[in-house]
C-alpha cells in the first residue's frame, strides 16, 4: 500500500549563523537594507519536503513513491532514494536543468532566512500523477504553482484521498485557489504561521477551514500541535527533545508520522502524536534526512 508524495527533491545548503538575525536588522532600515552574516558552518545535505517525507516514511517502514522532478545534477539523489528503498519510478529527471535548491541560515534562536531556487521543480506540472493503483494516501507538500493545482486534481479524480500541505508554496495562491484546494483535500497539515495565511487568504477561521476537511492540523513546534475537526480544536502535546540541534525538516518529518499513521488507519490525534515524537527525534539532528529510529522506539505507543 505505497503511499504517493507529490512535492520537491532538492539540495539543501545550510549555514549556521552563531548570532542573532535581530541584532544585525534594523526595522527602520528595511528599505536600505544590506546586510551580511559569517556563517562559520556549513554543509550540503539531500533536501525538499516531498525528499524529506518519503525518507520519514521509510524510516517508519511504510512504502512510499515520490511524485517529483530532479534536474540532471540530481541522478546521485536518485539512487540514494533507491538505495532506502524508495519506489523511484514516478520521479522525473530533467536534462538542462538544476535540482531545486534550497539555501538555508540559521541564528542561535531557530530562526530561518531562505533562499530558494525551484529548478526543475518549476517543470514538476509535466510529471502527472498517473498510477495510483494500491496507493491508499497521498500528500501534497510544496511544489510548482501549477503542479500544486493539477495533482491536487488528478489525486481528487482518481479517488485518493491526500492532505493538503501548502507550506512556503502558500503565499503563490490567492484565497479562492487555496479554499478550492482545501475543498478537494481530506486533511490539511500546516505550521501556525501558515495557518494565520492562509485564514488571512481566505478569510475563513480555522474552526471553519476545518469543516471542510476531515482534520486540519496546526503545528506549534516545541508547544505540539492542534488538531481542528468540525470546528473543534484539541491540543496534543509536545514531546521533549534531547537536544535543540537543527529544526530543518522537523515539518517533513512530523508530517510522515502523521501519513504513517493515517495510512494505518489510527485516528488523526493519534497520528499527530506519532508525529510530535518523531518531530522531538529529528530536531535533534543536523539536515532533514540524518535522523534514525532508536532501536527501543515503539512506533504503536
Amino acid at each position: 500500500m505505497t503511499i504517493l508524495v507529490c512535492g520537491s527533491l532538492a539540495f539543501d545548503t545550510i549555514m549556521d549563523f552563531e548570532g542573532r538575525f535581530a541584532d544585525h536588522i534594523l526595522p527602520d532600515q528595511l528599505h536600505i537594507l544590506n546586510v551580511a552574516f559569517v556563517v562559520p558552518a556549513l554543509r550540503r545535505e539531500f533536501g525538499g519536503c516531498a525528499g524529506n517525507i518519503a525518507y520519514g516514511l521509510r524510516q517508519l517502514g511504510a512504502p512510499v513513491r515520490p511524485v517529483a522532478t530532479l534536474g540532471d545534477d540530481g541522478r546521485h539523489y536518485l539512487q540514494r532514494l533507491r538505495a532506502l528503498g524508495v519506489d523511484i519510478d514516478a520521479i522525473r529527471v530533467l536534462g538542462e536543468h538544476y535540482t531545486a535548491q534550497a539555501m538555508i541560515m540559521t541564528d542561535r534562536d531557530n530562526n530561518q532566512i531562505t533562499a530558494f531556487h525551484p529548478g526543475a521543480m518549476a517543470l514538476a506540472h509535466t510529471n502527472p500523477v498517473a498510477d495510483t493503483s494500491g496507493v491508499p494516501l497521498a500528500i501534497l507538500s510544496p511544489d510548482g504553482k501549477q503542479a500544486t493545482w493539477e495533482h491536487a486534481h488528478q489525486l481528487h479524480a482518481a479517488g485518493v484521498p491526500f492532505v493538503f500541505d501548502p507550506g512556503q508554496g502558500l503565499p503563490m495562491f490567492s484565497g479562492e485557489e487555496l479554499l478550492r484546494l482545501v475543498e478537494l483535500a481530506d486533511w490539511a497539515a500546516l505550521n501556525d504561521y501558515e495557518a494565520r495565511l492562509l485564514c488571512d487568504r481566505t478569510g475563513l477561521t480555522l474552526a471553519q477551514l476545518s469543516r471542510h476537511l476531515r482534520a486540519l492540523v496546526v503545528t506549534l513546534g516545541e508547544h505540539g500541535c492542534d488538531v481542528w475537526v468540525e470546528g473543534t480544536a484539541t491540543r496534543v502535546p509536545g514531546e521533549p527533545a534531547s537536544a535543540i540541534v537543527d529544526p530543518t525538516g522537523c515539518g517533513d518529518a512530523f508530517r510522515a508520522a502523521l501519513l504513517y499513521g493515517l495510512a494505518q488507519g489510527w485516528p488523526v490525534l493519534r497520528a499527530a502524536r506519532l508525529g510530535n515524537r518523531i518531530g522531538a527525534l529529528k530536531i535533534a539532528t543536523r539536515g532533514g534526512q540524518n535522523w534514525r529510529l532508536p532501536p527501543d522506539f515503539d512506533v504503536q505507543a
